[in-house]
């Protein structure tokens, strides 16, 4: 059996998951219609701490955090099993980041008139920088650098390469999905098409708001999981060091596919590929 700690911190939530989305929404929409500048700079401000908190503190000792859980896993004998299933998964991540990457250039490479596959290969460069970086933001230059060589209209890569770094993470989100399905069969949880499909739906809202630093992703879902999945502490430390591995190629699946969405807003605006 697992150890357990020492001693425990409760820290519940002050609303749930659904009332904090709305009350974000509801502010959001309220701050753009009355364009008052108090509330707005409280949720920056609030905004940069979160951020802070996450990079500066979160992050550096999320490596002690997951050494903890697999010598802890070791201790209890389930290495070997959970290991093998990691392994698997890892590989099924990585091809389904594929198969969208490809999509994506097949649609945006009709709609802006273009060879999907040059287009997709000009973007390599954004895709192993991202695999450095583990961050979106990071990597925004190069991405940058290199949806302008695919013939993107400057204004246009000016305005999504930086927008999309944020709002964009399909790659996390296939990668957070794929890895909580299996962590839920290991613990022979049911992963039916009711229970995941909302999940994925408010899984796709969150990750506008997970901040752009390596792990954010999946720190801003913990709350997802635990509301919406029934996922225990135990099963969260998991999901956190399943994810951390290999967080640089949802990264780089997030940046390579901005240039996608990149085409299809430079046709959109009337422009065609330089």
């Amino acid at each position: 059996a697992l150890l357990a700690p020492y001693f425990e911190i409760e820290m519940p939530p002050i609303f749930g998951v659904m009332t904090a989305l709305l009350i974000a929404f509801t502010l959001g929409l309220g701050i753009a219609v009355i364009k008052g500048d108090t509330i707005k700079n409280v949720m920056k401000e609030f905004q940069a701490i979160i951020e802070k908190l996450i990079s500066n503190i979160i992050i550096p000792l999320l490596p002690f955090h997951i050494l903890g859980i697999f010598a802890n896993i070791t201790y209890a004998g389930q290495v070997a099993t959970i290991l093998s299933v990691f392994a698997r998964v890892f590989i099924m991540v990585i091809l389904l980041h594929i198969t969208v990457l490809i999509i994506q250039y097949i649609v945006g490479g009709i709609v802006a008139e273009g060879n999907p596959f040059k287009l997709l290969k000009n973007m390599v460069p954004a895709y192993f920088t991202a695999l450095g970086t583990q961050s979106s933001a990071a990597t925004i230059p190069v991405t940058l650098e290199q949806t302008k060589k695919n013939g993107i209209h400057d204004s246009i890569a000016d305005f999504v390469i930086p927008l999309c770094a944020t709002i964009h993470l399909s790659g996390s989100t296939i990668t957070l999905v794929s890895c909580s399905m299996a962590i839920m069969m290991l613990n022979g949880m049911s992963t039916s098409l009711s229970i995941m499909f909302p999940f994925i739906l408010m899984l796709g809202i969150t990750m506008v708001a997970a901040p752009g630093v390596p792990g954010g992703a999946v720190i801003a879902a913990l709350g997802l999981l635990e509301a919406m999945l029934g996922f225990p502490p135990a099963m969260l430390s998991l999901m956190i060091a399943l994810y951390v591995a290999q967080d640089s190629f949802g990264t780089a699946t997030n940046v390579t596919g901005d240039g996608a969405i990149a085409l299809v807003v430079n046709r959109i605006s009337g422009y065609r590929l330089k």
